[in-house]
């Protein structure tokens, strides 16, 4: 103890065991919870950002081909179908782009179209090996005529389907045009009608079917059938299968590309002003009306000239 003039202060120890701090129980943040500044999206709020979203997609793709086409307006479009090396002779003839003239939505339905003739020409030319086979083995000229007829069908049908059929689709697609749909319809439904004839394989009429098959399988009056002949009527009869696969998938194109042109607004009477208008704006039809203006002026005029003469000559007569 210290002492300090009359007060005495006792001397305290300082600890000696160190401080201990009392624990604290954890608590765990709560749990999230939605206020009310916070609401949640109605039901109908995902599709409206889908429709949106497709929208963009659409309108992107629009100005997508508004500036390749606006491209090609001061660029000339070359020709690139069909595809032929460089080095032949023979150029393409047509401009074909799925992404460039065909709307997003009809892109599809318009490359179903181009498969189905790829199709028929394969069979016209898988036809002309079949009717081969059929005139080797066989004895008759109905075969040989059959086999000539199929040469000349993939020749003719050939560019002439492309022409008459594919390229009215195509460019009715393109242009939305009423007139190019009501060929197509006409000419899809006789090309329909064609296959089902080529199916039936009646002989010298240049198809291998079902017909010609059966008679090759059977054999003739005076003869056997035996198996290279059996083998070639069998070849026919699938090739007439293979005909009639065709006619069903042009019977179910003509079905959905109608479905689609009634849709798009097209009419009969839109189809006539077409027509009307393109023979109005064709450069032969001017030509040929000016020509014969011309020619009709002409003929007036010298009518009228010799008319006057006679006139004058009468009168000098009388005279």
């Amino acid at each position: 103890m210290h002492t300090t003039n009359s007060k005495t202060t006792p001397i305290v120890d300082p600890p000696t065991q160190p401080a201990v701090m009392k624990p604290t129980m954890d608590q765990s943040p709560p749990a999230y919870t939605v206020s009310a500044a916070q609401p949640t999206a109605p039901p109908g709020q995902e599709d409206i950002l889908k429709r949106q979203e497709e929208l963009e997609r659409k309108a992107a793709e629009l100005q997508r081909r508004e500036q390749q086409m606006h491209a090609t307006q001061y660029n000339t479009r070359v020709n690139n179908w069909p595809p032929v090396p460089s080095f032949c002779p023979v150029k393409p003839c047509f401009y074909q782009d799925f992404s460039v003239d065909i709307p997003l939505e009809f892109q599809r339905t318009v490359k179903i179209g181009y498969f189905i003739w790829i199709i028929y020409v394969a069979l016209l030319i898988l036809n002309v090996i079949v009717s081969l086979a059929y005139f080797i083995g066989g004895n008759t000229g109905a075969k040989g005529i059959t086999f000539g007829v199929s040469i000349l069908f993939l020749v003719l049908w050939t560019p002439l389907s492309f022409i008459c059929w594919y390229r009215p689709m195509y460019k009715a697609f393109r242009s939305d045009s009423s007139f190019n749909f009501f060929l197509f319809f006409f000419i899809f439904a006789a090309q329909f009608l064609c296959t089902i004839v080529q199916a039936i394989g009646v002989d010298e009429w240049g198809s291998s079917g079902f017909l010609n098959g059966i008679s090759m399988i059977s054999g003739t009056s005076d003869q056997t059938a035996n198996a290279s002949m059996k083998t070639v009527g069998a070849m026919m009869i699938i090739m007439g299968c293979l005909w009639v696969f065709l006619a069903v998938a042009i019977a179910w194109y003509l079905k959905k590309v109608h479905s689609l042109y009634r849709q798009t607004g097209a009419s009969f009477q839109k189809a006539q002003q077409e027509f009307a208008q393109g023979v109005a704006t064709n450069p032969t039809v001017q030509t040929a009306a000016k020509d014969a203006g011309r020619a009709a002026a002409a003929g007036a005029a010298d009518a009228a000239v010799s008319g006057a003469m006679s006139s004058v000559s009468s009168q000098n007569n009388r005279m």
